[in-house]
């Protein structure tokens, strides 16, 4: 396609726009923004939907939701737009540190949450994400992911106006506002799903319909079953409608049909709407899902990332601030895809889970070893410029286990048996094993299994507690910190969960709840207890051990360069299987910045110092830890490292 065919075609546009975005005055950037992304947004949409009779008609109606949504947005925001767009790195500096919360779990609802903001910056925190808000139906809401009505606010956790003044409160504070859009599916509550369920065809369109089991049968040879135990298979009956209707993931969530550019418009509207009422960063839900193809797994489809592509770059011209999370929880060699591919800054999402780097962390503390891990994260591929991970070791959801079988080989163990035993261990079937987790999505065709449970007891915390073992507790203290300061130095953006830093435990209260029995994730989606969490002030006590080495770590972090995420760390073989050490150098001036090196072994290992001299580390012995401020301990010219210890060394 020339470039001149999607000029005519938007002077077309612009000519047939309704009068009242002409007579709108600022909407000088707009156009601006438009001229520049049109001809990529032109054509994504035509190797979409560029076979449609409609096909003009529907380019009409996108470019008119971008500007009604542009004209809704204040008068603040567009400022803050001009900002990031004149530092359009602003993201990948090191002063970022995210946690991910459920409102209502951490402080009851969204204005217990702008309470204590506070608390969160005492900790460093300045990047909220903000679990599901939206409306969901009581006991049918997959823990908010599915969505009744996309404009409304579950009113057990406020109101619009309450997430507008937290927005307000959060920007005051420099902080960043993360909310999540579901695109995968709806509720079969949602009102697009009660037409085609009264039989409105036009919204029988918005989802994958169909009479019988014909098409069903052939999608589900080759659609792997998402939650085997509690809704196998991935169409499910509709007695009203009388018709079979695609549910990935659970029989309640009607999958959307991107096949339709009416579904794409609408969620882009959705996109542009949260994104006006204040969040700086959108978390895009199941991205890896959106397009469903006959004879694939329905997932990473070339045509999920042109409408990601696509997404991205209408937001570019509405909201050019705002920034993507891909939620594509896959492969190691398919996750850097949601950057986008054959390009070189992001094209796609600016941000994507290090869901391989948090999966083998706990490898790591299983096995004591960090062979594995050094060799994940060896095969990562490089991400593109303008572009970060987060990088997390807890989140709401499980903990699964895909990373690479060949790597897992390499470091001599055996696939399926290594997972297995991952998962005894974190379940506490192991022998020995202090871990205090649950399974989570047990399929017992093929013997797979994830894994539930908080940090703190899946580190061994809880079992440390219940024995009375101080040398266990200082262990699983020792575990927690471990991994913190693997994330927080790793580079990128270091994603908390909330009740972490505060070492909460398993909460079991989910087995009383019918709607909650089957989904074990609920055993680390806590209520914080905040009588408890004023132990975080007294000396002594977990909480303050915990709170006050975090905090500490995410204030040196903000305190080095070197920790800003420009593709400059580099991955350093010690020769020692306990032993994961990496190298940041400032991107400013290319000088070597800081070794982090971590020991997950329980006993202490030793570093030969002349090892790193020759990989061009530490020319001089004026080695200091930066954590501690201090010089660590060194005998022999090898350097001690405790067990479950860590170092952040500068000269």
């Amino acid at each position: 396609m020339y470039e001149q065919v999607s000029h005519s075609l938007l002077n077309e546009i612009l000519i047939k726009l309704d009068p009242e975005i002409i007579k709108q005055p600022k909407m000088r950037y707009f156009y601006t923004r438009l001229g520049a992304n049109f001809y990529a947004i032109h054509s994504l949409f035509e190797k979409l939907y560029g076979g449609r009779a409609d096909f003009t008609e529907q380019m009409q109606k996108l470019v008119e939701t971008l500007a009604y949504q542009y004209i809704a947005r204040s008068d603040a925001l567009r400022e803050t737009d001009l900002e990031r767009e004149s530092d359009h790195n602003w993201f990948l500096s090191q002063k970022w540190v995210g946690m991910a919360l459920y409102s209502d779990g951490f402080a009851g609802d969204l204005k217990g949450l702008k309470e204590r903001l506070h608390y969160l910056q005492e900790l460093g925190i300045n990047m909220v994400h903000v679990m599901p808000v939206l409306d969901c139906p009581p006991g049918r809401s997959d823990g908010g992911y599915a969505v009744r009505d996309f404009r409304r606010i579950d009113e057990r956790i406020g109101s619009l106006e309450d997430v507008d003044a937290l927005s307000g409160s959060m920007h005051r504070r420099e902080m960043l506002l993360t909310l999540d859009v579901v695109l995968n599916h709806t509720s079969d509550e949602h009102e697009w799903a009660k037409r085609a369920r009264s039989g409105e065809k036009r919204y029988q369109e918005y989802y994958y319909v169909f009479d019988n089991r014909d098409i069903p049968d052939m999608f589900e040879e080759t659609m792997p079953e998402i939650f085997p135990e509690t809704s196998p298979g991935s169409f499910t009956w509709d007695e009203a409608m009388g018709k079979w209707v695609m549910t990935s993931f659970n029989d309640y969530q009607w999958d959307l049909n991107y096949s339709n550019p009416s579904v794409l418009i609408e969620m882009i509207d959705i996109i542009l709407y949260w994104a006006n009422h204040g969040a700086d960063i959108l978390r895009l839900d199941a991205v890896a899902f959106l397009w469903k193809k006959i004879g694939s797994t329905c997932q990473n489809e070339r045509e999920a990332h042109l409408i990601l592509q696509l997404l991205k770059d209408c937001c570019q011209v509405t909201a050019p601030g705002v920034l993507f999370i891909a939620e594509a929880i896959v492969a190691p060699v398919e996750v850097t895809k949601y950057f986008g591919e054959d390009a070189i800054n992001a094209k796609e999402c600016e941000i994507a889970y290090n869901a391989t780097f948090m999966a083998l962390l706990w490898d790591a503390v299983a096995t004591r070893k960090a062979e594995l891990l050094y060799r994940g994260i060896k095969s990562l591929p490089d991400k593109l410029e303008r572009a970060t991970w987060l990088n997390y070791i807890r989140c709401h959801d499980d903990i699964g286990l895909g990373f690479d079988d060949n790597d897992i080989r390499l470091a001599g163990y055996e696939p399926a048996a290594h997972r297995r035993f991952l998962v005894d261990y974190f379940t506490g079937k192991y022998e020995d094993s202090p871990a205090r987790g649950r399974p989570f999505a047990a399929n017992e065709k093929t013997g797979d299994a994830r894994i539930s449970g908080t940090l703190a007891s899946l580190a061994g915390l809880e079992s440390a507690l219940e024995s009375g073992d101080e040398h266990a507790i200082d262990s699983a203290i020792n575990i927690i910190l471990l991994l913190n300061a693997m994330i927080l130095s790793f580079g990128g953006i270091p994603l908390l969960y909330y009740g972490d830093e505060l070492g909460t435990l398993n909460n079991y209260d989910y087995q009383q709840d019918e709607s909650k029995l089957n989904d074990s994730r609920w055993i680390h989606r806590p209520v914080i207890d905040w009588q408890k969490a004023e132990l975080r002030s007294q000396p002594g006590s977990i909480e303050y051990r915990i709170f006050t080495a975090l905090k500490k770590l995410i204030a040196v972090r903000k305190e080095i360069p070197s920790f800003a995420d420009f593709n400059n760390r580099e991955m350093l073989d010690l020769g020692n299987a306990h032993l994961l050490a990496y190298a940041h150098f400032d991107h400013r001036y290319s000088t070597s910045g800081v070794v982090v090196v971590g020991n997950f072994d329980a006993m202490p290992q030793y570093l030969d110092l002349e090892q790193l001299r020759r990989m061009g580390h530490f020319k001089h012995d004026n080695i200091r830890d930066l954590c501690s401020g201090e010089s660590p301990p060194v005998f022999n010219d090898q350097l001690a490292i405790p067990g479950y210890g860590f170092y952040w060394l500068s000269e």
